[in-house]
């Protein structure tokens, strides 16, 4: 009797899904592609042209910086997982990465994905893909690639996480540099759509023992779908505004609203001897944070975990202030003139 080999598949990975898998997805990564992908079958990895030479597409640049990001969407997913809600996660991902990488003043060129799984199942994981490309045609930016691991042992059934890695260029001359940054820079801030993908490790143990679905008056909506709701994304907005300006360097500094808030992430961009007072009734945050602050959190440590209704800043000289609005209005945008920077010592001040 011939003695039993074992394969790959009794391991619990199966090969063959993953050539099912890349077809599935095929289509939805072509839709990001522009004329600077140089599209290869069976490439093991994507070739972008920086320089483009097409008389209607021309973009040279003369001393290119390259931007390169990397992020996840963290403990969002195990919301996603138990409330079914996936959709939105691709968005997060790209959002995470692609917004840090605008506040150098960068053009988003590329996004590649990782997905971690513990089943390779090509339609459940097509859902991750799709909003992967729509955040991607989102920043107009191609998703040139990705990689997926089926790893069973390491994941539970039904469960996976997923990571991104954003490239970009800015002109050497045109990046945005916080060193600029001077006392009566007006703070300018983009409203968030909710907790965007932080906090969600604080979130989740405020609402477990909560049904997420049930429809809420306080909220308007359930709680599942005003927590799962997509990271902005602000790449138009940022882009017009650059645009905008090809010469004055107006904008003196950009923060991208994460872990640790206001108080950490326009702390970044201050120097020793400057302050940054914000006055937080220049904006209403979403009701979201109000129910979240209700389950026992203080003010102070909802304002150092969460973004609280501001997911973007940009720091402005005074004189361009109204420019600066007016452009970011048209790109669709609600900004609040949330702060002022002030002498100090590169202190965030809530006020």
């Amino acid at each position: 009797m011939a003695k039993r080999t074992i394969t790959y598949a009794d391991a619990g990975v199966d090969i063959g899904a993953n050539a099912r898998w890349v077809d599935t997805i095929r289509s939805s990564m072509s839709a990001t592609f522009g004329p600077r992908v140089c599209n290869r079958h069976g490439s093991f990895a994507g070739m972008f042209r920086l320089d483009y030479e097409e008389i209607l597409f021309r973009r040279n640049y003369r001393k290119p910086i390259l931007v390169g990001c990397t992020d996840g969407v963290g403990t969002k997913v195990l919301l996603g997982i138990s409330t079914g809600q996936l959709d939105g996660l691709g968005i997060d991902l790209v959002a995470m990465s692609i917004n840090d990488l605008l506040t150098c003043g960068a053009e988003p060129l590329f996004f590649l994905d990782y997905l971690a799984v513990h089943k390779l199942d090509p339609a459940h994981l097509a859902v991750l893909v799709t909003g992967i490309a729509k955040g991607c045609e989102m920043s107009n930016c191609a998703l040139l690639g990705g990689e997926t691991a089926e790893m069973p042992a390491m994941y539970q059934k039904g469960h996976f996480d997923l990571a991104g890695f954003a490239v970009g260029v800015v002109e050497a001359h045109r990046q945005v540099d916080p060193a600029r940054v001077s006392q009566g820079d007006i703070i300018i801030g983009l409203s968030s759509s909710g907790p965007h993908s932080n906090g969600y490790s604080l979130t989740r143990k405020l609402v477990s023992r909560r049904r997420l679905d049930r429809s809420m008056d306080e909220l308007g909506e359930s709680l599942a779908d005003a927590l799962m709701k997509p990271t902005r994304i602000y790449a138009e907005a940022v882009r017009q505004v650059m645009a905008h300006y090809r010469v004055k360097r107006v904008v003196t500094a950009m923060a991208h609203i994460t872990g640790g808030g206001l108080p950490e992430n326009v702390g970044r961009v201050l120097s020793p001897r400057l302050d940054a007072v914000i006055k937080t009734a220049a904006w209403s945050p979403p009701p979201i944070f109000a129910f979240l602050q209700s389950r026992g959190v203080d003010q102070d440590e909802m304002y150092r975990v969460f973004n609280m209704g501001i997911g973007y800043v940009l720091l402005v000289r005074p004189a361009f202030v109204s420019g600066v609005v007016r452009v970011l209005e048209r790109a669709g945008e609600h900004p609040a003139i949330i702060g002022k920077i002030k002498r100090g010592r590169g202190k965030v001040i809530l006020r």
